[in-house]
């Protein structure tokens, strides 16, 4: 954090006058600072800031820049990313040097304590910090909902960052079962038969993030035809893990159970053309694996930040990435994908790319992109209604 503010170094020369006015404007236009850089225009300069309570003034604030901090935090080191206070104010701030089309989501940590308790990179020590960290006051973007456990996140979004379509109102998604396992469905608001999405991580898509209300938005914007939504939930994490890696059991049972199930209680369509399965992470991973094992049943895979890496995280160790191994051998099946990864994600880019690269010297039609984030819903969040477009086009 060594890119100094312009207005922090007007606000350290200023006194108490400054120190008010700081604080007015902010309240005014919104948090994190955003500034021009000296250097280059395809960059800013942006600087998160925190209001010390007086009652209980922190001993240090750290920022929690998704997938920023984290790749620090797996490196042993979490100082790059101390907020230093300035000195004879309540002000604690810290700044970076981001490029302009930068999309993330971010918390603080607000620390009372010894520091190296507050810097702990260890797995208990993250999962506290994760546990009490706080969205920002300031920021006026709409927040990213927390699990129920951990506390709405705010969303750093910078000028050239892609445009994200996000719908208002009621949000038509209700909840089932089926044949034991919950999934949120979304309908299209007249009869069949429709085009098919099935969505991994349901409970965040369905109840947490509403995605419902984005697809109405772009359904009303003719950016996608009126399609059936069923959103599986994971069932907690042993299930998550267990069904989430290449899992052959539960890809039947999409297939053969809750497809048919789909199709005769709401009327989706048959045709695995018109049929598309969508995952983040280990559901990314589990997309493709699911156009791979059922192309007959699912002819689109969309897959966000995938998990190519499984079942070994040694990159490109004899043992990892066994999905695009089977790509790379096998003959082409009838499937399209749609591939997305961020360039923050430095643990999944290389695998993401090796994939694309294979895919396509064996002929797929495959839709590829990266963007400037990281392993989070804050980006996936349009990304899954840019794959979802891109994907149904021609149907």
């Amino acid at each position: 954090m060594s890119y100094e503010s312009p207005a922090l170094t007007a606000l350290r020369d200023g006194g108490p006058q400054a120190v008010r006015e700081f604080w007015n404007r902010l309240e005014a236009t919104g948090a994190p600072l955003v500034e021009a850089d000296a250097e280059d225009p395809a960059y800013r300069r942006v600087t998160f800031v925190w209001r010390d309570d007086p009652g209980t003034p922190a001993d240090d604030v750290v920022v929690l820049l998704h997938t920023v901090t984290d790749k620090d935090r797996h490196a042993g080191d979490l100082t790059p990313h101390l907020m230093r206070r300035i000195e004879g104010t309540d002000v604690w701030a810290g700044s970076y040097r981001l490029r302009a089309d930068h999309r993330a989501s971010y918390q603080f940590h607000v620390a009372r304590g010894p520091r190296e308790e507050t810097l702990g990179t260890h797995r208990e020590a993250w999962l506290r910090t994760l546990d009490g960290a706080v969205p920002d006051p300031l920021n006026r973007l709409p927040q990213l909902p927390g699990d129920g456990r951990r506390r709405p996140s705010s969303v750093l979004e910078l000028p050239d960052a892609p445009a994200q379509l996000t719908g208002g109102g009621d949000d038509q998604t209700f909840e089932t079962e089926a044949f034991g396992r919950r999934v949120y469905v979304h309908l299209p608001s007249r009869p069949g038969p429709h085009p098919v999405a099935v969505l991994l991580d349901g409970e965040v898509w369905g109840p947490r993030l509403r995605f419902g209300r984005d697809l109405d938005a772009a359904v009303a914007e003719g950016l996608l035809p009126p399609m059936v939504t069923v959103m599986v939930d994971t069932m907690g994490r042993d299930a998550r893990v267990r069904d989430l890696s290449c899992s052959g059991q539960f890809v039947d049972w999409l297939a053969d159970v809750l497809l048919p199930w789909t199709r005769a209680e709401f009327g989706a369509t048959h045709d695995p053309a018109r049929t598309v399965i969508a995952g983040q992470s280990a559901g990314g991973l589990t997309a493709a694996f699911a156009a791979f094992r059922r192309p007959e049943r699912f002819g689109n895979a969309l897959s966000q930040s995938g998990s190519f890496w499984w079942p070994d995280d040694t990159e490109f160790d004899a043992d990892s990435e066994w999905l695009t191994r089977q790509y790379a051998i096998t003959e082409r099946r009838a499937v399209r994908f749609y591939l997305e990864v961020g360039l923050q994600e430095w643990m999944l880019l290389a695998q993401n790319r090796h994939l694309r690269n294979v895919l396509e010297a064996k002929g797929y039609e495959v839709t590829y992109r990266e963007f400037n984030g990281g392993h989070d819903y804050a980006c996936w969040r349009g990304g899954l209604l840019d794959g979802l477009v891109q994907l149904a086009k021609g149907w």
